[in-house]
């Protein structure tokens, strides 16, 4: 579907610029015209990390005059294998300010507009309102679709992408023009049946991949070139290294951009995507521990039975002392229930608290009512208990 051009042109391209996209000049396609509507162009990249990197690195030499970074984080030694906008130096630093650095590094002539604040409810109108398009980076499901909203309701177009160990996928979203995020995905997984990055691991150049596709995109919408990906989905895995495309229809009955919408304006994208489960969180109220509650428990000799319900390879990475590990698939499938003890108190965790409460429920369901959980899991552990241990 060929589309207009996103924005006009600016005036003038000046002589150190015309030096600096020669190459852009002589595509047909792209040519004097198209490189000064990129330097017309205001992008806002939300997220400076995974996806955010590449994406911001290559619209910055690309030229797009105007770059606008929505990021609250700070870099943390973790990033580096896959953010590579950041450096062993950032460490400890704004995202935002690290990844403008870089920016300018590759090309001075871009403005840069920093927004460290969270994306949420109360800013993302204003925020979406000062830009062409958006380029979205996020990693979790409540950000994802305020994004969507925020575009559907302000009419404009933004370029999706997502990662996960080998897998990415990315797609254009445009209401006036073709679906949106809720016509591929009307609702949100249930809470802990898609782990994050953060717990089912991405392969790090996966990053410049999806992210070089989502740039691609968007220069294609800025320059109105090309196909875009409205109405597709590109479907890439890394180990067989093959690309896929999905067709994506406009859902009549969508919740935002249908004829007969019932979403007329911006939710609460966390109670919808439900972080954490009812179930779970009945289940942790009053039986949630902290890591020095653990500590004392087995200083002091207490029948516990501790059990990791993370994942193998993180169980390698690091784990606390004396727990034994049970995957949390086992518990959902019921074939742990059997080997637990009937004379211990069961402590469960994970890495941060979330996949351990979703067990507690399954337990406190089987009648394990006296079974707790760590708040805040092996991270937790870590930063309390034993500093010196490696976090992930």
């Amino acid at each position: 579907m060929s589309l207009p051009p996103l924005v006009e042109p600016a005036d003038e391209l000046t002589v150190d610029e015309v030096r600096r996209y020669s190459r852009h000049l002589i595509i047909p396609d792209v040519g004097m015209e198209g490189q000064k509507r990129l330097k017309n162009a205001k992008v806002l990249c939300v997220g400076a990390g995974g996806l955010g990197s590449p994406a911001l690195m290559y619209l910055a030499a690309a030229g797009v005059g105007t770059l606008g970074i929505v990021e609250f984080d700070e870099v943390d030694e973790s990033n580096l294998q896959r953010q590579i906008i950041h450096s062993q130096a950032d460490i400890g630093r704004p995202k935002a300010e690290s990844a403008k650095d870089t920016v300018l590094g590759i090309n001075p002539h871009a403005q840069v507009n920093l927004h460290l604040e969270r994306l949420d409810s109360s800013n993302v109108m204003e925020l979406f309102a000062q830009y062409d398009l958006i380029v979205d980076g996020t990693d979790n499901f409540a950000t994802r679709y305020l994004v969507n909203d925020a575009c559907v309701l302000l009419n404009k177009p933004y370029v999706w992408g997502s990662i996960y160990r080998f897998d990415g996928q990315a797609s254009v979203f445009w209401s006036e023009h073709g679906p949106c995020y809720r016509c591929l995905y009307p609702e949100p997984p249930p809470p802990g049946m898609v782990p994050s990055c953060a717990e089912g691991g991405v392969l790090g150049v996966l990053c410049a991949s999806v992210g070089s596709i989502q740039v691609t995109e968007a220069i294609k919408l800025l320059a109105g070139i090309g196909d875009p990906l409205v109405g597709r989905l590109m479907i890439y895995d890394a180990l067989e290294m093959s690309y896929r495309q999905v067709k994506v229809r406009k859902d009549p009955d969508c919740a935002v951009c249908g004829p007969n919408a019932t979403v007329t304006e911006l939710i609460d994208y966390e109670a919808f995507c439900g972080v954490v489960s009812d179930e779970a969180q009945e289940a942790a109220a009053g039986s949630t521990i902290t890591p020095k509650q653990l500590k004392e428990w087995l200083d002091e000799g207490e029948s516990v039975d501790v059990i990791d319900v993370r994942e193998p390879n993180e169980y390698e990475i690091v784990s606390i002392p004396g727990a034994r590990l049970i995957p949390k698939n086992e518990f959902l499938m019921g074939t742990a229930l059997q080997d637990l003890p009937q004379d211990k108190k069961i402590v469960l965790h994970c890495k941060t608290g979330v996949r351990s409460a979703e067990v507690l429920a399954v337990l406190k369901n089987a009648g394990f009512s006296d079974a707790v959980h760590v708040g805040g899991g092996v991270i937790g552990w870590v930063n309390q208990i034993e500093p010196d241990k490696p976090v992930y």
